[in-house]
């Protein structure tokens, strides 16, 4: 069973050991000692349990735990406030609101564990409301997004069908975008990344489409840690930056180059001649001057572009282009 991820605030050497060897069975625990590395780091790591220690931190944490509720990234952390009961009365005022639990020191660690542990059984679920949101807003997305168990294509949205030609209700594997070679080591790089602490992974790769080969990039990205092996792929064929937020949720490095260095194509290559008439379809030559250069004829030249198009599983001599500059199937 993977275990929660603990994110503890606190300048209090001792409290961090201790409830770090008493959570130990179902927590893994981090420490920081300020409120604003807090913050930082919860954003980097997506923990599910945040505990800042009131006790050590004094009125500047407590101005702060906003931040963490009003962030949507966070808005599915827990967030607990360990507190000193001779400020019990203050606290159960004005900040119990603004936490999912506020736990008092009873000078026993293992009761602050069992609090938080009972607090979680209570509140953690996916609620239909939150499924019903992300399904809405599923389709209006212009990239083509898929939503993945683990290989398995459990849901598609309108981009995704429209750029892969997609009707009825065809199933789908991821390892059904790859080449042939890939499919096993797409299967096994996907279920590491699902069982892993990572929580996304950016990279770029070629993907079939419709018997053609294009370049992408695309992200992987976990929907819930509580939901094992579920991930949103979404994918880019412009080349452009995605619209993400990098400082959000750790990457993966060895999902990213696994399909960066093994998900192209098998390695293709063109004829001497190929070579020349494509060299010189990027510098911009017509047919008539490519004619010329060469000396041969057009109905030649046409032959040759069409051989180019199938070896690049493109659908134009502008497609071939790109992907032999990708490639580095020429130089220019």
């Amino acid at each position: 069973m993977e275990k929660n991820l603990l994110l503890l605030i606190t300048k209090n050497r001792d409290l961090a050991i201790n409830l770090e060897k008493e959570a130990n069975n179902n927590f893994n625990s981090t420490q920081v000692n300020s409120i604003h590395a807090g913050y930082s780091l919860a954003l980097n790591i997506l923990p599910d349990v945040i505990l800042v220690d009131y006790s050590s931190l004094g009125l500047e944490s407590l101005k702060s735990l906003t931040n963490f509720k009003l962030t949507h990234f966070l808005n599915k952390s827990l967030l607990f406030l360990f507190g000193d009961q001779e400020n019990k009365k203050f606290l159960d005022k004005n900040i119990k609101d603004t936490v999912d639990g506020i736990i008092y020191d009873s000078g026993c660690y293992r009761t602050i564990v069992e609090e938080i542990e009972e607090i979680i059984k209570n509140k953690r679920c996916l609620t239909n409301y939150w499924k019903d949101s992300f399904m809405g807003l599923f389709n209006l997305l212009e990239n083509p997004v898929i939503l993945l168990q683990e290989e398995k294509v459990v849901a598609m949205n309108d981009a995704f069908k429209n750029d892969f030609f997609i009707t009825g209700k065809k199933r789908l594997e991821l390892t059904d975008l790859v080449v042939e070679r890939n499919k096993l080591k797409v299967k096994e790089t996907l279920k590491k990344f699902a069982k892993g602490k990572h929580m996304k992974a950016i990279t770029k790769t070629s993907l079939v489409m419709n018997e053609k080969i294009r370049e992408a990039k695309i992200t992987f990205s976990k929907l819930d840690k509580n939901l094992c092996g579920q991930m949103i792929m979404m994918i880019n064929f412009t080349g452009n930056d995605f619209p993400l937020k990098n400082e959000v949720g750790t990457n993966s490095p060895e999902t990213e180059k696994y399909f960066s260095n093994y998900c192209n194509q098998e390695e293709q290559y063109f004829t001497k001649r190929e070579k020349e008439i494509i060299t010189l379809l990027c510098k911009g030559y017509k047919t008539r001057e490519i004619s010329e250069a060469l000396c041969i004829s057009a109905k030649t030249i046409e032959k040759h572009r069409a051989n180019i198009t199938r070896r690049t599983h493109s659908g134009t001599i502008l497609e071939s282009i790109i992907y032999a500059l990708n490639h580095n199937m020429i130089e220019i």
